[in-house]
Order: C-alpha cells, then sequence, then structure tokens
C-alpha cells in the first residue's frame, strides 16, 4: 500500500469525536504560512551562501510534512467552529506556532537550547521582545530577519485575535467599541475574512511608512526592515546587543521610532473607521485620550527628575525620556540606555508602567487602558453609593453603558493577572531568584513587555543568564498574558471538557 493510500484509510474517530479536526485543519493552515515565512529568510541565505541556510531548509522542510500530514487526516472536515472549538485553536494555534517557529534557532548558527529557542520564539510570535540570545550584532542577516518577521506576523495576529475572536469567546475588551465591527463576535466566520484583510492593509502601510522613514533617517535598507517590523508590533527585537541605542546619537530616529510605537498602540479598530468612514475619530475614543494624557504625565513628571538630577540638555532628556516612556508603556521594549541607573523615582515609575500597556484592539501587551479608566468608573461610582445608598448612577464607557458582562470581565482579568503575578514571582524566588528580578520578569512576561528590572533581565541585561526552568515557566507566562490569561486557564477546567 503507499503511503498516500494508507493515509487515506487512517479513521478519524480521535479527531472527530473530540472535536478537534477542523481545529487540527486550521492548525494545518497555519503551519503552511509558518512555512512560507521561514522561506523569506532562507531566500536571503541563499543570496548570501549562510550556513544557517541548511537549518532554514530543513525548518520548511519539517513544518511542510507535518502540515501535509494534518491536512490529510482532516479532510472533509466539518469547518463551522463552535464557542469550544475556538477556545482550543486560539490556545493551540500560538503553540504550535511558537514550537515551530523555534526549529531554525535550534538547527542554525545560534545552537540554542529547546527552553532557550522556545523562549525566543514564544517572545517573538507574542511580541514581548525579551531575549535569551547575545551577540545578536554577529547574527546572520537570516535569523535577525528571522525574529522580525516573527513580531510582526506575530503583531497582526494579535490584532486579529483580539478584533475578531476575544470578543466571540467574551474575553477582551474590543466589545466596548461602538464601531461596525461591534457585531462581529455574532458573525464571525463571515466577517473574520473582510476584517483580517482590512487590518491587514492598515498594517502594511504602517510598517511600509515605517521602513521609508528609517531608511531615509539613516538606517541601512535591512536593518530598516526589521526595525520597522518589530516598531509597528510593538515587540522590540533589535538587531543589535545595545538594542535602539545603537542609534542613540540619531534623535530624529527616536522620534521616528516614538510615532510608529504610539501609531502600533492605538486601536486598529478605530483605524478601520477612519478608512471605511473617512472621518478622523481616534481622538474621540475615550480609551485613546486617556492612553495620551497617562503618556504625557508621565513624561512630565520623568523630565522634571531628569533635568534636577543631570546635566544634559533639556532636549536630549526629553528625548530619552519620551523613547523611553513610549517603549514601555507600548511594551515595545526598545532601549537607548539603561534606566536602571536613572534612579530610585525612576525605577518606580517604570515598573508601574510595566502593568500598563496601550489600548485594546491594538499590538500591545500589559493590562491595557481601558481597564483601568473601567476600574476609576466603578471606584467613582462605589463612592457615589456610599454617599447616595438609594441612588442609581448610571456607568458609562465612549458614551456606552458599561454592562455587567464587561465589569465582571474586567474583574475576573485584573484579579487573575494579579494572582498570576504573585504565584509566577514565588516560583522565580524559589528558583534563586532576587525579589526584583523575580518581581520585574513575572509583570513584565505577563504584559508583554520584555525587559524588566535589575541587572540581569533590565534594559542592559537579557535572559540568557536565568535557569531554564524559569525560561520554560516565563514562555508560558508570555502566552497566557497575550492570550489574555482567561482563554488559556478555561481550558483547564473540568467543566469546559464535559460534553
Amino acid at each position: 500500500m503507499s503511503p498516500s493510500s494508507w493515509l487515506r484509510s487512517l479513521p478519524h474517530p480521535i479527531t472527530h469525536q473530540a472535536g478537534l479536526a477542523p481545529v487540527l485543519r486550521i492548525i494545518a493552515v497555519l503551519l503552511l504560512v509558518l512555512a512560507v515565512m521561514m522561506s523569506v529568510p532562507l531566500v536571503l541565505l541563499i543570496s548570501e551562501h549562510d550556513p544557517d541556510l541548511r537549518a532554514f531548509a530543513s525548518s520548511v522542510l519539517i513544518t511542510l510534512a507535518v502540515s501535509g500530514l494534518l491536512l490529510v487526516i482532516t479532510r472533509n472536515s466539518n469547518m463551522h467552529l463552535r464557542p469550544r472549538q475556538m477556545f482550543i485553536l486560539t490556545v493551540l494555534a500560538w503553540l504550535v506556532f511558537s514550537a515551530f517557529a523555534s526549529l531554525p534557532l535550534i538547527m542554525g548558527s545560534p545552537r540554542l537550547s529547546v527552553a532557550d529557542a522556545v523562549f525566543e520564539a514564544v517572545s517573538g510570535v507574542t511580541s514581548t521582545g525579551a531575549t535569551v540570545m547575545v551577540d545578536l550584532d554577529n547574527l546572520s542577516d537570516g535569523i535577525k530577519l528571522w525574529r522580525g518577521l516573527l513580531q510582526w506576523v506575530g503583531g497582526v495576529g494579535i490584532i486579529v485575535m483580539a478584533i475578531a475572536i476575544l470578543p466571540f469567546l467574551k474575553v477582551g475588551g474590543m466589545r466596548l467599541f461602538n464601531t461596525e465591527s461591534s457585531g462581529w463576535q455574532d458573525k464571525i466566520v463571515p466577517r473574520a475574512g473582510g476584517a483580517a484583510k482590512s487590518i491587514g492593509l492598515v498594517y502594511l502601510t504602517q510598517t511600509t511608512l515605517a521602513i521609508v522613514t528609517y531608511w531615509l533617517l539613516g538606517m541601512t535598507p535591512f536593518d530598516a526592515v526589521v526595525h520597522a517590523m518589530t516598531s509597528v508590533s510593538t515587540g522590540g527585537f533589535a538587531n543589535y546587543d545595545a538594542s535602539f541605542g545603537e542609534y542613540a546619537n540619531n534623535k530624529a530616529l527616536l522620534w521616528a521610532c516614538v510615532v510608529f510605537m504610539v501609531s502600533g498602540a492605538l486601536p486598529f479598530v478605530l483605524y478601520l473607521r477612519m478608512v471605511t468612514q473617512r472621518s478622523f475619530t481616534i481622538w474621540r475614543d475615550q480609551q485613546v485620550r486617556g492612553f495620551f494624557v497617562l503618556v504625557l504625565i508621565v513624561i512630565a513628571l520623568m523630565l522634571t527628575e531628569r533635568m534636577y538630577a543631570g546635566s544634559a540638555s533639556f532636549f536630549d532628556n526629553l528625548t530619552v525620556v519620551t523613547f523611553n516612556v513610549v517603549s514601555v508603556i507600548t511594551t515595545t521594549g526598545y532601549a537607548t540606555s539603561d534606566y536602571n541607573d536613572w534612579g530610585p523615582f525612576a525605577v518606580c515609575l517604570f515598573f508601574y508602567l510595566l502593568f500598563i500597556g496601550g489600548c485594546s484592539g491594538s499590538t500591545t501587551g500589559g493590562m491595557k487602558i481601558f481597564r483601568f479608566q473601567v476600574g476609576v468608573i466603578m471606584l467613582v461610582n462605589q463612592l457615589r453609593h456610599l454617599v447616595h445608598p438609594a441612588g442609581v448612577f448610571a456607568q458609562r464607557y465612549n458614551g456606552r453603558p458599561l454592562g455587567d458582562d464587561i465589569i465582571r470581565s474586567v474583574v475576573a482579568f485584573s484579579s487573575l493577572f494579579f494572582f498570576m503575578v504573585v504565584a509566577l514571582s514565588v516560583s522565580l524566588s524559589a528558583l534563586g531568584l532576587d525579589m526584583q528580578t523575580a518581581l520585574s520578569a513575572s509583570v513584565t512576561m505577563l504584559g508583554n513587555v520584555g525587559p524588566g528590572l535589575g541587572s540581569m533581565i533590565g534594559p542592559a541585561g537579557n535572559y540568557h543568564s536565568m535557569p531554564e526552568t524559569a525560561k520554560w515557566l516565563l514562555s508560558f507566562a508570555m502566552l497566557l498574558g497575550r492570550l489574555e490569561i482567561l482563554t488559556v486557564l478555561v481550558l483547564l477546567t473540568p467543566a469546559f471538557w464535559r460534553s
């Protein structure tokens, strides 16, 4: 019997009885996309006759083989996805993508261990930006491009998930937006394609503008491509050990990067409204206004402290402070200097910035601005009830009533986020890490920020020297934070698996 006949004769009891056939078929398509992605640095390496060519070629073949096998055994699958399958697909897609994306890092010149390679791949796909790799300056262009591609594709995947998938699963904050996408959670299959196409066009336009801008301002064409992908995706992977500090003397480039990091931190659903309705509506959004107000306040506080403590000029201080504050609050993770040396006030402020993140429906991580705003609304409402027990006070956000489901989601996520920070930091401390490193690593991984605090994982360090067990824990934390925690934890409940 030929291999193809044997595959066609395979029964499908496991995949069909468990309802996994459509999930695995979509995973197979995802692996095909990943193989195409791997072919991009492969072509570059062929032109450069680089030894990493073999690693990428092998990774492409392995990925295509697994994809082909899954396509065969899930043939004739019913592709109508139920909510339970959507939860499984969302988690499994990120796990499988990260696992196969690590292959070039294991087989290529970095020769990373499995734990290190998975950590690096997860950090890329989730656009976290934490790295275990050293001597980045001397990596092959293929590896550098691969790291940038992972963050770029992960960034657009995050947006699609936030806008089209998480609202359908009753997770995330996109249901707060009163846009023409507000019905996508009820029409996930027919509308997801149109949403993804529009998002991709906006995302590609941003990236193209970043590439051209960086190149015109002094980057090499290759650096411009990679850094544009990691800026717009708010990922933060750089081609140098000094991160964006390699261009610290080019002030125009730093300010351009600030613009693109901010553009990635705003809700893409509002970009879609601008495209479809030809109206500038971004500033009318309560979350966007809150984001800009917070950024300006933090910059003003940090700049005042830096001017009081330092001798640099006002513009130099403004540039450095703005770049690093925007980098952390947008969870990009670029650095131009080690802000651990700025004094206790700056370190304390940066620690709290690790929690926040950008806007819901953007490429950023963190808890998101809207959750803090909803928390303030709930607090004010509770204070009013204490003064007027019989009063009825409407809770509104962006001009719309805050439903009980939104409030429950915010409370549940926030509680779980802080609980996971405690559990993870205690676990890291048990592995021998000091309190500052353990606590900041927990927050920065769950928030998908990248650098933490301290000499080991601060902006001047990386995660290379961490114990392997810690790297596995932090890899899980990055995925947990990127998938909004609830999406993963619901799979661990017995009720989810009951028929």
